[in-house]
Formats: C-alpha cells, sequence, structure tokens
C-alpha cells in the first residue's frame, strides 16, 4: 500500500480551481473530488443540500466494487462510471489511480460533454497528484515536521 498524500494549501487550491473550472465548462451541478478510502476532498458548485459524507462513502464503496467486475473480466480497473437518472445524473472518473472525481449533471447537459470536460480535467488533476505525491514521498522543508528534532519528541513524551 502507498503512503498517504499529503495535501498541502496551495496543493488543494489548484484541484479547487480545477475542479470549478470544469463546473463551469460542464454545465453541471457540482463536482466532487474524494480519495478512495472514501473521504470528501473538495465539492464546488450546488451540493450544499447533498449528505457529502454519504456521497463520498458510497461513491468509493461503487469504485471497489467496480474495480472487482473489471478484476473479474480481465481489466485492471473501469477508469471511467456513468449513471443516468430521470433528472439527475453522476459521472464517476478515476485520476491516476489515487482519487475519484464525481460530477453531478442534470438534464441540461450532456453526457458527452461531461465525459469530454472531465477528460481534460482529469489529465491536470494527475499532474497535481504527481506533484503531491513527489513532495510527500521526498523530505523537505515544506514539511510541518521538519522543524521537531528527537529532543523535543522525547521532551514531549519523555
Amino acid at each position: 500500500m502507498s503512503a498517504p498524500m499529503v495535501i498541502h494549501e496551495d496543493d488543494f487550491q489548484q484541484f479547487a480551481d480545477v475542479c470549478e473550472q470544469l463546473n463551469q465548462d460542464a454545465c453541471s451541478r457540482a463536482v466532487f473530488l474524494i480519495d478512495k478510502n472514501g473521504q470528501l476532498i473538495l465539492a464546488t458548485g450546488e451540493y450544499q443540500y447533498l449528505d457529502t459524507t454519504a456521497l463520498a462513502s458510497l461513491t468509493a464503496g461503487n469504485i471497489a466494487a467496480t474495480d472487482g467486475l473489471a478484476k473479474l473480466i480481465g481489466e485492471r480497473e473501469f477508469s471511467a462510471l456513468c449513471h443516468k437518472g430521470e433528472h439527475d445524473s453522476l459521472y464517476i472518473a478515476i485520476v491516476a489511480s489515487q482519487l475519484i472525481l464525481v460530477v453531478m449533471f442534470g438534464d441540461e447537459t450532456s453526457e458527452g460533454l461531461v465525459r469530454i470536460r472531465v477528460a481534460k480535467a482529469s489529465e491536470h488533476l494527475a499532474r497535481i497528484v504527481e506533484d503531491v505525491i513527489a513532495k510527500s514521498q521526498s523530505p523537505s522543508a515544506n514539511s510541518p515536521f521538519a522543524e521537531i528534532s528527537d529532543d523535543d519528541i522525547d521532551t514531549l513524551f519523555g
């Protein structure tokens, strides 16, 4: 299992900027970025009436179940899913095998437009994920723990 990503404020802002632009470009109602453990990273658009904790958790469970189906037929994963409803639909895409991008859209936009816009946004998000992972894996002065020494820890817990 890989180490968890540490998302700093500037990284979060980059994720938010891409998701806000996607929401606008896709004419969608809301965009959500979720980790594969079911934790909501961010939401943008008209989502205030939704239980975003449940949405994130259920989406991650959906992806886990779908991954099982993919493996059953010999695929590594399904990179995108679309759940069409009578009035609202969800387009779900995996980003860099790390994150789940969910776009909620209604009748006023088309799945084709959402699919095209998600592909473009996913490329941007994947680059941000790569940067976040690189920062998380390399010791850096940007780490919140860089200035803590072993003596500090001994003093705290000693």
